[in-house]
C-alpha cells in the first residue's frame, strides 16, 4: 500500500513536470504525457502500476465527461445540433463497419465479431484530447462547439457498439433485430436516466439550504450517480452524463450562488487536471507490457503493420464522412434550414485531421475479459489491445502535432464572427453601464445624493460609458487602453499593499485570524474581476 502510495506521488510529480514542460513548449499536454509514460513503462520501479478498467470507467471517465459537458455551450450546441448526431451515430457506425471488415479480412482468426468490437472501441474521437489541443489553435467557435459536441456523443454510441460485439464474440450469437432495437434504447433511456438525475440534483441545489462547500460536493456527486444509475439498468451511462452535464450546466445561474460558482470552477479545474494527467501518462505506461505480450509469440512486426493500416483506415475515413457531411448538408438545405448551408472545404478538411482517440478507447480495450464464458482465452485480446494502444498514439501524437499547421494551411476564416470581438465586448459593456445608471438613476436618486460610496458608482459607470462612446468615434481607443493600463497598475499595486498590510494586522493578538482570511478572499476576487474584465485591454 504504501510503495503504491510513492509510486503514485511519483506520477503525479512527473505529470506536473511534464505539463509546466508543455505550457512552455507550447504543446498540447496529452501528447507529452503519453510520450514521456512510453519510456517510464521500462522503469522498474513504476512497472508494478496497472490499469484497472473498471477505475477508469467508474473513476475517470464521469468526472472527466461531466467537466466536458459542463464547459459547453448548450446554446452553440444546440444551434450545430444536426452536424453534432451525424457524426456522433451514423459516423461512428460507418467506422466501426470499415474497421470490422478491413480487420477481418486482414488479421488471421479476426472474426466479424471481434473486427466490431475493435470497430467499437477505437471509432470514437476523444473529448478530452481535443479540448486540450484546439485550446493552442486558434479556429472558430463553431469548429470548436462541433468537435467537442461530437467528442461527446460518440463516446457513448461506440461504447453501445463495444457492448453487442463483445456480447457476440462471448456467446457466438448476433441478431441483428434484437441488436438495433436495444441500440435506441440504450441511448433513449441513458439519455432519459440522465435528465431525471440531473432534475433531482437541480431540485436539491435550488430548494435545499445548501452552502459553497456542499454544492461543489454534490457536482462530484452527480456524475457519478448518473453513470451508475444508466450502467446498473445496462443502458449508456456515458450518454447520462453527458445530458446530464449539458441540462445542469445551462441553468447553473438558476441554483448556484456566485461563491459556488467561484469555488466549483477551480476545484473542478484542479481534479480535471489531475485525472487527465494520469489517463494520458497511464496509456504511455501500459503500452511496453502490450508489446511484450505480443513479442512472446512473435507477432510484433505483424501487430505494427495491422496497426498502421486501421489507423489509416480511420483516418481517411473520417475524411470520408467529413465531406459527405458537407454534401449532405448541402442538399439539405434546399429541403430544411440548416445552420450552414455552404460549409466549403476550410473546416471539414481540419474536422477530418481531428480523430485523436484517447480514454474511452483505451478503457474499452481494457475491459476485455481474459476468457471466453467456457474458460478458454479470449480470442486476439493482446492483438486488440496492441492496436488500440497503437491507435491512441498515432493519432494523439501525429495529428495532434500537426493540426496547428493544417489550420494554418487551410486559413480558415470565422463566419459567426461578423461583428468583430472587440466590438462586442465594447457593445456588452456599454449596455451592462446603461443599465446600472437607469438603476440607480430610477431607484436610488435620493441614496445617490447623500450618500458617498453610491455616488463613486455612479462616478465609475459615467466614466466608463465616456469612455465607451468615445471609443465608438474610433479615435480614442489607444486612450482606453492607456486608461485601463493606468487603471489596472494603480488597483495592483493598491491591491498589493492592502495584502501587506493584512499580513501586518494579522500578527496581532486581537485581529481575528479568519476575519484577515476573508479579506484576503474578497481582494483574490476583486483582482480576478479587474484582470477578466480588462483582459483584452491590454
Amino acid at each position: 500500500m504504501h510503495h503504491a502510495v510513492i509510486q503514485y506521488s511519483c506520477l503525479l510529480v512527473i505529470i506536473l513536470f511534464v505539463v509546466m514542460l508543455a505550457q512552455k513548449i507550447k504543446v498540447a499536454y496529452p501528447i507529452l504525457l503519453v510520450l514521456v509514460g512510453l519510456p517510464l513503462g521500462f522503469v522498474p520501479f513504476l512497472r508494478g502500476i496497472q490499469i484497472e478498467p473498471d477505475l477508469i470507467f467508474v473513476i475517470f471517465l464521469p468526472p472527466l465527461l461531466y467537466e466536458a459537458a459542463w464547459n459547453t455551450s448548450w446554446k452553440d450546441f444546440w444551434k450545430w445540433r444536426r452536424v453534432i448526431s451525424s457524426f456522433a451515430f451514423p459516423v461512428v457506425i460507418l467506422t466501426s463497419s470499415a474497421v470490422a471488415f478491413v480487420s477481418a479480412a486482414l488479421i488471421p482468426g479476426f472474426t466479424l465479431a471481434a473486427g466490431f468490437l475493435l470497430g467499437g472501441i477505437v471509432s470514437p474521437p476523444d473529448a478530452v484530447s481535443a479540448s486540450a489541443i484546439l485550446k493552442h489553435i486558434k479556429v472558430p467557435r463553431r469548429f470548436v462547439t462541433i468537435v467537442e459536441g461530437e467528442s461527446l456523443l460518440n463516446d457513448a454510441s461506440s461504447l453501445v457498439v463495444f457492448r453487442f460485439a463483445l456480447a457476440a464474440v462471448l456467446t457466438g450469437t448476433f441478431v441483428f433485430q434484437n441488436a438495433a432495437i436495444n441500440f435506441v434504447l440504450v441511448i433513449v433511456m441513458g439519455v432519459g436516466i440522465g435528465l431525471a438525475v440531473a432534475l433531482v440534483f437541480y431540485a436539491i441545489h435550488r430548494w435545499l439550504p445548501t452552502s459553497a462547500n456542499t454544492d461543489v460536493v454534490l457536482t462530484f456527486m452527480s456524475p457519478y450517480v448518473m453513470y451508475i444509475a444508466a450502467e446498473s439498468f445496462h443502458f449508456s451511462g456515458v450518454l447520462a452524463v453527458v445530458s446530464g452535464g449539458l441540462f445542469l450546466s445551462a441553468r447553473r445561474h438558476l441554483f448556484l450562488s456566485y461563491h459556488s460558482r467561484i469555488q466549483s470552477v477551480s476545484v473542478w479545474q484542479a481534479v480535471s487536471f489531475v485525472l487527465n494527467g494520469f489517463v494520458f501518462i497511464l496509456i504511455g505506461l501500459a503500452f511496453p507490457v502490450v508489446i511484450k505480450n505480443l513479442g512472446a509469440d512473435g507477432g510484433l512486426q505483424s501487430a505494427i503493420n495491422y496497426s498502421l493500416i486501421i489507423t489509416g483506415v480511420l483516418i481517411i475515413g473520417r475524411f470520408i464522412c467529413t465531406y459527405a457531411a458537407v454534401v449532405i448538408t448541402m442538399v439539405m438545405s434546399k429541403i430544411i434550414t440548416v445552420a450552414d448551408p455552404n460549409p466549403g472545404w476550410r473546416s471539414p478538411t481540419v474536422l477530418g485531421w481531428t480523430g485523436m482517440r484517447g480514454v474511452v478507447s483505451l478503457a474499452a480495450a481494457l475491459s476485455i475479459p481474459l476468457t471466453l464464458t467456457n474458460g478458454a482465452p479470449f480470442p486476439n485480446r493482446d492483438m486488440i489491445l496492441f492496436i488500440t494502444f497503437s491507435v491512441i498514439l498515432v493519432t494523439l501524437v501525429l495529428q495532434g502535432l500537426t493540426l496547428p499547421l493544417v489550420v494554418k494551411w487551410v486559413k480558415m476564416p470565422d463566419p459567426d464572427l461578423t461583428v468583430p470581438m472587440e466590438q462586442q465586448r465594447q457593445l456588452v459593456r456599454k449596455k451592462l453601464a446603461h443599465l446600472s445608471l437607469s438603476i440607480l438613476d430610477e431607484h436610488y436618486n435620493d441614496v445617490c445624493k447623500n450618500n458617498g460610496m453610491v455616488q463613486s458608482l455612479v462616478m465609475r459607470y459615467n466614466a466608463e460609458m465616456k469612455l465607451l462612446k468615445d471609443w465608438d468615434k474610433g479615435d480614442n481607443h489607444a486612450r482606453e487602453k492607456f486608461y485601463y493600463n493606468d487603471y489596472l497598475k494603480i488597483m495592483a499595486h493598491l491591491l498589493k499593499e492592502q495584502r501587506k498590510l493584512l499580513h501586518a494586522l494579522n500578527k496581532k493578538e486581537e485581529i481575528s485570524d479568519e476575519l484577515v482570511k476573508h479579506q484576503f478572499d474578497l481582494l483574490d476576487l476583486e483582482e480576478e474581476k479587474l484582470h477578466q474584465h480588462f483582459e483584452h485591454a491590454e
